[in-house]
């Protein structure tokens, strides 16, 4: 938006005649040069000229808008314009130079504040409804892959669901809850943030994960390219004080939702998500996490009732489909053994 301070330009009283002008022939201003007056006026003064074109100028910024808000905005423009000339020449006192500007000028700020104010509102509120919005779910067991309009992929892992929102100058995906693999197409214009419970991930184009199940940390893993990673508030605003983590290719963090975040580290050799390869991957987690890690993928029929064994701790790469090698190697890797009781397991110290 070209910028204009009537009140302390030198050359306010152009400006303010210009846009009289210019309302006239805000429907094709090109047209005005066919009218003998506004030529006369226009070879009047060496800066006549640039100031409608200053003018012209302003109103083509306004080519964004819904043709409906320009059109508002045209008639508001002719409807300031004339009232303004009313009052004048019903004022019955000769108005000295300042208050002779006061409708000219009322009127320049009116557009601008069209411009500024209701003009911006409506292309803002314009450029806030999104072109596509979806929503993506897997259920327990299932994995589905999305290709979304703007060309970028989607992997959803097990019982894990995606809303997918994308605007003109950006894009959004929520994560309310599971894992999902994203591989970005680039755009340096749309930004594209994935939000997981209180943490946002900023990326342009990249290949990268994140994962936001209960009861733990997101965690967040770059295969290729780079993301940041901000901290956010529960109503979605940015938190105060807390600094951004900028992941590069082959680095991982876990962000939790209070307190301190983990640090950055080298993503395992199983990669970002082995879960697309038909694999879980446990990183010295417990044995209460590990059961629940199995059960998204189907029912286990696994309990753990003794709260010490359920914080034992184990790492290792299973099929999650094939309980079976994960039940054969779970007492030679921990110090328990599996007790039957009925179509329940249950998994007790070894005593």
């Amino acid at each position: 938006m070209t910028d204009r301070t009537i009140a302390q330009s030198p050359n306010s009283d152009l400006d303010a005649e210009a846009l009289e002008w210019f309302a006239r022939y805000s429907d094709a201003p090109d047209a005005a040069y066919s009218d003998a007056a506004f030529c006369n006026w226009l070879t009047g003064h060496p800066d006549r000229e640039a100031a409608f074109s200053r003018w012209q100028a302003d109103w083509r910024q306004l080519d964004a808008l819904p043709q409906s808000g320009v059109e508002r905005l045209r008639l508001q423009l002719k409807k300031d314009q004339a009232e303004s000339s009313r009052k004048s020449r019903t004022s019955k006192r000769k108005p000295s130079r300042w208050s002779a500007l006061i409708p000219q000028a009322a009127l320049s700020t009116i557009l601008m504040a069209l411009v500024v104010g209701g003009g911006y509102k409506a292309w803002d509120h314009w450029q806030q409804q999104p072109l596509f919005v979806h929503m993506y779910q897997t259920e327990r067991g299932q994995q589905l892959s999305v290709q979304l309009p703007d060309g970028s992929l989607l992997r959803l892992d097990t019982a894990t669901r995606v809303e997918v929102s994308l605007y003109r100058q950006r894009r959004e995906v929520k994560l309310p809850q599971g894992q999902a693999v994203f591989e970005v197409q680039k755009n340096v214009d749309r930004p594209f943030d994935v939000v997981a419970g209180n943490t946002k991930v900023t990326v342009v184009g990249t290949r990268f994960s994140v994962r936001n199940t209960a009861g733990s940390p997101v965690q967040v893993a770059v295969e290729e390219g780079k993301v940041r990673v901000s901290p956010l508030q529960s109503d979605g605003s940015s938190r105060p004080g807390a600094a951004d983590v900028l992941l590069m290719a082959g680095q991982q963090m876990a962000a939790a939702a209070d307190g301190p975040w983990g640090p950055v580290r080298a993503v395992a050799a199983s990669g970002i998500a082995p879960w697309r390869d038909g694999r879980i991957t446990l990183e010295n987690v417990t044995l209460s996490e590990a059961l629940a890690e199995f059960e998204r993928y189907a029912p286990t029929r696994m309990v753990v009732r003794d709260a010490t064994v359920g914080a034992l701790r184990l790492s290792g790469t299973f099929d999650p489909q094939t309980l079976a090698h994960f039940r054969y190697a779970l007492p030679k890797v921990l110090p328990v053994r599996l007790k039957e009781s009925g179509d329940v397991t249950e998994i007790v110290a070894r005593h």
